[in-house]
């Protein structure tokens, strides 16, 4: 580098206001509004089914030939159910965690090719891709409930944890390229809150919506649209890396990338599969991963339920209260990623300490409030306090595990998350199914306190196995490999005998 070029860098460096709103903070805001509507369409299954669904004991489920004899379309508009009254389906609580277990079997399949596909190529487009094709299967899921009954509704979940299993590779992918370590907690998780808004946006809409005239396939139809109108973002506004964005200033694309880099030649080259896998830090991820889901679908998906059944809490009310504790995890959310990332930044903590009491903070208070919550009196208001101080301490795990593939590998990021969401939705897509198994009467509390006994353990063990074996030291194998070449090559021309 010459003289010139140095005093030219070091000018664009010093013109450059880190604490302004730059293009690293509009790509977050569009990754947080990808996520939000797509948390929105995972999390309304659970009250959208309170809606669809009129089961009786001992009734038997029915099939889409007895829906259809049921239901008597009245003119076009009936049949294609914009109209009310619309049909509604006597599944049993087994089957209803069917349909939403669906939607991880196809999450759970495509997390890996898509955190390859996220490296290869970009996250854009993987990500316009896929909210292009939840719009379409959101928007006909009504009409494949009503003619294809619960199977055809499960084959459109799984189509839309197909295209979803794209999202957090994706989402993960970008981070790696646009947050450098000094903002990375508080980047992270606010593109990462929009799991917590997302709750906090489609239960309660989902549950004024399902009352509306526009009834249950209302739900699916809003979500619909919004999915494709961030798809549409997503296209024009989205870049890669800094390098690819054409608005970027120079001072704001060399702050990220003198400590990220480009990320080009990395992307060139082959995933370092073995050296992934063998990281101790990896695994520790893997397993606190696994923990959070588990409990994340208890929450999100069987506290619906709870509240329909134990408390008897109309679904209007419903979504507003299942929703209450995920808006003041939201807001918490801002309050941990800035304690964490000053921690970091004073140097008060090293990055992996930094990590492992984020997630120490999240699990243990989560487990804790899941435990009072089984042993809870049938008092909403207690029920509520119990969720909204599990929901609230639960979201600084985003700053631990959630963000730590960051940490160790900025470059393979993406694909480490794809692998850890992979093995963690494994068991997401057989806890529905488990815990039907236990609920063999939805109306009993001394089995919903089974339910979240479970998941309070998961919380305890999986967060114990993290802190052991956690680590936030970049790893060796992230950069590319033609960098220690050219060292090697420098050192050798170096050491060559002159003639």
């Amino acid at each position: 580098m010459t003289e010139k070029q140095d005093i030219e860098k070091k000018e664009i460096q010093n013109n450059f206001d880190v604490s302004k709103w730059g293009y690293r903070h509009q790509q977050a805001f569009i990754l947080f509004c990808t996520l939000t509507i797509a948390y929105s369409m995972r999390s309304c299954m659970g009250v959208s089914l309170v809606a669809m669904t009129t089961y009786a004991e001992g009734a038997g489920n029915t099939t889409a030939a007895d829906d259809a004899k049921q239901f008597q379309p009245q003119g076009i508009l009936n049949a294609l159910m914009l109209t009310p009254p619309y049909p509604t389906f006597n599944w049993d609580k087994k089957t209803q965690d069917a349909v939403i277990a669906s939607f991880f079997w196809g999450y759970m399949t495509l997390q890996i090719p898509a955190g390859q596909l996220a490296h290869r190529f970009g996250a854009r487009y993987l990500l316009t891709g896929a909210m292009f094709v939840n719009c379409v299967v959101s928007i006909m899921l009504p009409l494949a409930a009503y003619y294809g009954g619960w199977i055809c509704t499960a084959v459109c979940r799984v189509l839309q944890g197909l295209t979803q299993a794209c999202i957090v590779p994706g989402l993960h992918t970008c981070l790696g390229k646009w947050a450098p370590l000094q903002e990375r907690g508080r980047i992270a998780a606010f593109v990462y809150g929009g799991q917590a808004l997302g709750t906090v946006f489609g239960l309660p809409m989902t549950g004024f919506i399902s009352a509306s005239r526009l009834g249950w396939p209302g739900i699916f139809r809003f979500y619909g649209i919004l999915s494709g109108f961030i798809g549409l973002i997503l296209w024009w506004l989205a870049a890669d890396t800094p390098g690819k964005h054409s608005r970027i200033s120079a001072g704001e694309r060399k702050y990220i990338e003198d400590e990220l880099g480009s990320g080009e030649e990395a992307k060139k080259m082959p995933v370092p599969w073995g050296s992934i896998f063998r990281h101790k830090g990896m695994y520790a991820i893997i397993v606190a991963h696994f923990g959070q889901t588990w409990g994340q679908l208890v929450l999100y998906s069987e506290v619906p339920a709870y509240l329909d059944k134990i408390m008897g809490v109309n679904i209007k009310a419903n979504g507003l209260l299942t929703a209450l504790p995920f808006l003041v995890m939201w807001v918490m959310n801002f309050l941990f990623s800035y304690v964490f990332d000053m921690l970091i930044v004073k140097k008060i903590l090293s990055v992996t300490n930094t990590r492992k009491l984020a997630n120490s903070c999240g699990n243990i208070p989560a487990a804790i409030g899941l435990i009072a919550l089984a042993f809870a009196p049938k008092n909403i208001y207690v029920v509520e306090a119990i969720l909204v101080f599990t929901c609230g301490f639960k979201i600084s795990a985003h700053l631990g595990f959630h963000v730590n593939h960051i940490d160790i590998s900025p470059n393979y990021a993406g694909t480490m998350m794809s692998i850890s969401n992979f093995i963690s939705n494994i068991g997401a897509s057989i806890a529905p199914l488990i815990i039907g198994f236990i609920l063999t009467d939805v109306n009993d509390a001394y089995l919903w306190r089974q339910v979240f006994l479970l998941a309070a353990c998961l919380y305890f063990l999986t967060n114990l196995v993290y802190v052991i074996f956690g680590t936030g030291e970049k790893a060796e194998w992230n950069d590319p490999p033609k960098e220690e070449e050219d060292c090697e090559e420098g050192k050798a021309m170096l050491e060559k005998p002159k003639l």
